[in-house]
Protein backbone atom coordinates (compact mmCIF):
# COMPACT_ATOMS: atom_id res chain seq x y z
CA UNK A 1 0.00 0.00 0.00
CA UNK A 2 1.54 3.35 -0.99
CA UNK A 3 2.18 5.82 1.79
CA UNK A 4 -0.16 8.80 1.97
CA UNK A 5 1.16 12.04 0.52
CA UNK A 6 2.90 13.72 3.45
CA UNK A 7 3.35 17.47 3.78
CA UNK A 8 5.90 18.80 6.27
CA UNK A 9 5.06 22.19 7.77
CA UNK A 10 8.01 24.07 9.27
CA UNK A 11 7.09 27.31 11.05
CA UNK A 12 7.97 28.76 14.44
CA UNK A 13 4.43 30.15 14.82
CA UNK A 14 2.25 27.45 16.39
CA UNK A 15 -0.99 29.01 15.14
CA UNK A 16 0.30 28.99 11.56
CA UNK A 17 1.47 25.37 11.90
CA UNK A 18 -1.92 24.30 13.27
CA UNK A 19 -3.96 26.15 10.64
CA UNK A 20 -1.77 24.94 7.77
CA UNK A 21 -1.85 21.35 9.05
CA UNK A 22 -5.68 21.50 9.25
CA UNK A 23 -5.85 22.76 5.67
CA UNK A 24 -3.45 20.07 4.45
CA UNK A 25 -5.42 17.33 6.21
CA UNK A 26 -8.70 18.66 4.77
CA UNK A 27 -7.21 17.98 1.32
CA UNK A 28 -6.60 14.35 2.25
CA UNK A 29 -2.85 14.61 2.86
CA UNK A 30 -0.93 13.62 5.97
CA UNK A 31 0.70 16.55 7.80
CA UNK A 32 3.78 16.63 10.00
CA UNK A 33 4.59 19.86 11.83
CA UNK A 34 7.92 21.19 13.04
CA UNK A 35 8.65 24.29 15.14
CA UNK A 36 12.04 24.80 13.49
CA UNK A 37 14.15 23.65 10.57
CA UNK A 38 16.51 21.69 12.81
CA UNK A 39 13.59 19.61 14.15
CA UNK A 40 12.63 18.78 10.57
CA UNK A 41 16.18 17.78 9.62
CA UNK A 42 16.56 15.61 12.73
CA UNK A 43 13.28 13.74 12.17
CA UNK A 44 13.99 10.57 10.21
CA UNK A 45 10.44 10.39 8.75
CA UNK A 46 11.03 13.86 7.31
CA UNK A 47 12.84 12.01 4.54
CA UNK A 48 9.43 10.75 3.44
CA UNK A 49 7.92 14.23 3.09
CA UNK A 50 6.47 14.78 -0.38
CA UNK A 51 6.49 18.56 0.02
CA UNK A 52 7.70 21.08 2.60
CA UNK A 53 5.85 24.28 3.44
CA UNK A 54 8.28 26.45 5.37
CA UNK A 55 8.47 29.90 6.87
CA UNK A 56 11.47 31.89 5.71
CA UNK A 57 12.37 33.63 8.96
CA UNK A 58 12.74 31.34 11.95
CA UNK A 59 15.11 31.26 14.92
CA UNK A 60 18.21 29.13 14.41
CA UNK A 61 17.96 28.19 10.75
CA UNK A 62 15.97 30.04 8.10
CA UNK A 63 13.83 28.36 5.49
CA UNK A 64 16.41 29.39 2.89
CA UNK A 65 19.16 27.65 4.87
CA UNK A 66 16.91 24.59 5.15
CA UNK A 67 16.53 24.58 1.37
CA UNK A 68 20.32 24.81 0.97
CA UNK A 69 20.88 21.92 3.41
CA UNK A 70 18.38 19.69 1.67
CA UNK A 71 19.85 20.41 -1.76
CA UNK A 72 23.39 19.80 -0.48
CA UNK A 73 22.20 16.42 0.86
CA UNK A 74 20.72 15.55 -2.54
CA UNK A 75 17.12 15.73 -1.33
CA UNK A 76 14.89 17.22 -4.01
CA UNK A 77 11.66 17.61 -2.06
CA UNK A 78 9.48 20.44 -3.42
CA UNK A 79 9.41 23.45 -1.09
CA UNK A 80 6.87 26.23 -0.71
CA UNK A 81 8.10 29.30 1.12
CA UNK A 82 5.82 31.54 3.16
CA UNK A 83 7.05 34.85 4.53
CA UNK A 84 5.78 38.00 6.18
CA UNK A 85 8.68 39.87 4.55
CA UNK A 86 8.47 39.12 0.81
CA UNK A 87 11.05 40.81 -1.38
CA UNK A 88 11.73 40.36 -5.07
CA UNK A 89 15.31 39.35 -4.27
CA UNK A 90 14.22 36.66 -1.82
CA UNK A 91 11.57 35.36 -4.24
CA UNK A 92 14.14 35.18 -7.05
CA UNK A 93 16.73 33.41 -4.86
CA UNK A 94 14.44 30.65 -3.59
CA UNK A 95 12.77 30.07 -6.96
CA UNK A 96 16.13 29.90 -8.76
CA UNK A 97 17.22 27.34 -6.14
CA UNK A 98 14.23 25.18 -7.05
CA UNK A 99 11.38 26.32 -4.79
CA UNK A 100 7.94 25.25 -5.96
CA UNK A 101 6.21 28.32 -4.53
CA UNK A 102 6.63 31.63 -2.71
CA UNK A 103 3.73 33.13 -0.76
CA UNK A 104 3.38 36.30 1.29
CA UNK A 105 1.85 36.08 4.79
CA UNK A 106 -0.91 36.23 5.54
CA UNK A 107 -1.82 33.91 2.70
CA UNK A 108 -5.25 32.49 2.16
CA UNK A 109 -6.04 28.82 1.92
CA UNK A 110 -6.64 28.97 -1.82
CA UNK A 111 -3.11 30.26 -2.44
CA UNK A 112 -1.65 27.45 -0.33
CA UNK A 113 -3.82 24.83 -2.06
CA UNK A 114 -2.84 26.11 -5.52
CA UNK A 115 0.88 26.13 -4.65
CA UNK A 116 0.67 22.70 -3.02
CA UNK A 117 -1.09 21.12 -5.98
CA UNK A 118 1.43 22.65 -8.38
CA UNK A 119 4.36 21.46 -6.26
CA UNK A 120 3.06 17.90 -6.03
CA UNK A 121 2.20 17.69 -9.74
CA UNK A 122 5.58 19.12 -10.70
CA UNK A 123 7.38 16.67 -8.43
CA UNK A 124 5.51 13.67 -9.84
CA UNK A 125 6.49 14.75 -13.36
CA UNK A 126 10.20 14.40 -12.52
Amino acid sequence: MPHPVTIAIVDDDEAVRTATASLVRSLGYAARTYACARDFLEDAPARAADCVITDVQMPGMSGVELQQRLRAAGRSVPMIFVTAFPTDDLRRRVLEAGAAGFLAKPCDGDAIIHSLQGALEGHRAH
